[in-house]
Parts: C-alpha cells; structure tokens; sequence
C-alpha cells in the first residue's frame, strides 16, 4: 500500500514539473529563411529536404533546406470538416 501511495505521487510529481505552461514554444526559424513583408512564424515542422512555415495570418510557405521559396499557399480557415 505505502508503495503504491509513493508511485502515485511520484507519478503526478513528475508530471506537474514536466507540464509546460500551455504556452507552444516553436523552434527557432533557421537563419537561412526570411518570411516574405510582416509574416510571423507561428508554427514550423521540418521534412526531407523541405522547411514548412505556418504564419500568423494562415499562409504557409515552403522553403528548401538552403531558405529558398519553394511554394507559397493561402490556407482556407473559414471551412468546417465535412
């Protein structure tokens, strides 16, 4: 029973200290990509040879590993899930 009662607290111990504070932290946008006029990075995710970056204002543009523009789309936040 004692045993059980420390797990259980060394359970949500650990997960109160590891919890962030709710606040996404994005990883740091690679010195070799510059965002086109006023775009703020807001999420980035990284593939084979390929750098996706979501701004503020729902465009997402596509560099390669060397920061140059691959694509660029505007995305359609207006739409609900069928």
């Amino acid at each position: 029973m004692i045993t059980m009662i420390l797990g259980v607290i060394t359970v949500v111990f650990v997960l109160v200290t590891r919890m962030s504070d709710g606040r996404a932290q994005i990883p740091a946008l690679p010195a070799q990509i510059s965002l086109p006029n006023g775009a703020q990075a807001q999420a980035i995710t990284y593939g084979p040879g390929w750098i996706a970056v979501v701004s503020q204002d729902s465009q997402l543009f596509i560099f390669d590993t060397n920061g140059n523009l691959r694509e660029s789309l505007t995305i359609n936040t207006s739409a609900a899930p069928q």
